[in-house]
């Protein structure tokens, strides 16, 4: 169960924190100009191991639009945008379910910087394109497993068309998010607040047949970062159309977690995994940080909100030091160490992971506030 100690002087690990975070970020871009990397291996981020999916090709110009937003820094803005517009043709890709996570990191807050319409438009598109994952028999938006897949992943892009649907009034939009929410609910989150991070589907009938795991360590165990994505997308689902629903699921996972992570707030790559067996993940920590910030701000108890609040400052204090942060280990290209992209393939294990970067960046960044 995580420990809730004093977090005096928290705000100046937060601080050194994102200055480092800024020569991770400026230091890559300098060093390897135009590359969007995934995972490093041995600390760098440039390797020749497979990429899987192009899923986090929005996490690095997301951060430079953060760090943009927060010092008022032209470079950071302009460096943002470099790296941003590439990205502009991906709104009509349908292979992947990350749409979100793309252009939520970037064009989203490219627009909120600078209310350009256009930037909008890039934004809408992306949300209608994720849309046409649906399926109609089981209600829900296919994995890019493929159509009888869904992942709880998506969880945390569904927002984009929650986003889309209310920017347009396009009721139809609106159904295919909620549906999508409302059956991830029901059948990858479980009545203890753990998650499946697969459900398979009868596409002949839309019959829920199973869960299944990709990535974690059982069908019925609780892959961490799965359980953050729940946490992450069921908060920003509320937050969006208010829907008690969401709000009890997000609760449901938030304590799942809080009480079965170690007392520092890292969780293991799996909750389920053997003891002797268990490797921690840096990044489930910091998505969970990041929901739980926000899930702090939305939840209609004030004695529970201030709880979730302490609670992700807590894991935010444990991952802005050493041995996380990666400050005191020279040649180390990333920002945070000890995160897991594919145990099962051997991908990316104890290592910087480019969503835990943006992610650490964007806990630390509400953390802070107006600072």
């Amino acid at each position: 169960m995580l420990e809730l100690t004093s977090l005096e002087g928290s705000r100046a690990a937060y601080r050194a924190a994102l200055d480092f975070s800024q020569e991770q970020v400026r230091a890559l871009a300098s060093n390897d100009p135009g590359f969007y990397p995934m995972y490093t291996e041995r600390g760098r981020w440039r390797h020749g191991k497979p990429a899987w999916t192009r899923w986090c090709d929005g996490f690095l110009p997301g951060m430079m639009w953060i760090f943009a937003k927060r010092t008022g820094d032209a470079e950071w803005a302009s460096l943002a945008e470099t790296y941003t517009t590439p990205l502009e043709p991906r709104k009509m890709d349908r292979n992947v379910h990350d749409l979100g996570f793309i252009f939520l990191s970037t064009y989203h807050r490219w627009h909120a910087l600078t209310g350009r319409s256009e930037l909008n438009d890039v934004v809408i598109q992306a949300g209608r394109t994720l849309a046409l994952r649906f399926k109609e028999k089981g209600e829900y938006m296919a994995s890019f497993m493929g159509p009888e897949s869904l992942f709880i992943d998506i969880m945390a892009n569904v927002g984009i068309i929650f986003y889309a649907a209310l920017q347009t009034g396009d009721a139809a939009l609106m159904d295919v998010a909620m549906k999508h929410s409302l059956t991830s609910r029901r059948v990858l989150v479980r009545g203890d607040g753990s998650s499946s991070h697969e459900g398979i589907y009868d596409l002949a009938t839309g019959e829920f047949l199973r869960q299944s795991t990709q990535q974690g360590w059982r069908s019925d165990s609780c892959w961490s970062r799965g359980l953050a994505w729940a946490i992450y997308g069921f908060s920003a689902a509320y937050k969006l159309v208010r829907d008690t629903r969401f709000l009890q699921t997000a609760e449901l996972c938030a304590d799942y977690y809080l009480e079965h992570v170690p007392a520092h707030g890292v969780p293991p790559m799996d909750f389920d995994s053997p003891v002797d067996e268990r490797r921690e993940e840096s990044s489930a920590a910091a998505i969970t940080a990041a929901g739980l910030l926000r899930l702090a701000t939305l939840a209609p108890d004030r004695a529970k909100g201030m709880y979730y609040d302490q609670a992700a400052r807590r894991v935010l204090l444990t991952l802005a030091r050493p041995p996380y942060l990666a400050a005191e280990t020279p040649g180390w290209e990333g920002i945070l160490k000890e995160g897991i992209y594919h145990l099962n393939l051997g991908l990316g294990v104890g290592e910087s992971v480019m969503w835990g970067e943006y992610f650490f960046v964007e806990a630390l960044d509400r953390a802070l506030g107006a600072d």
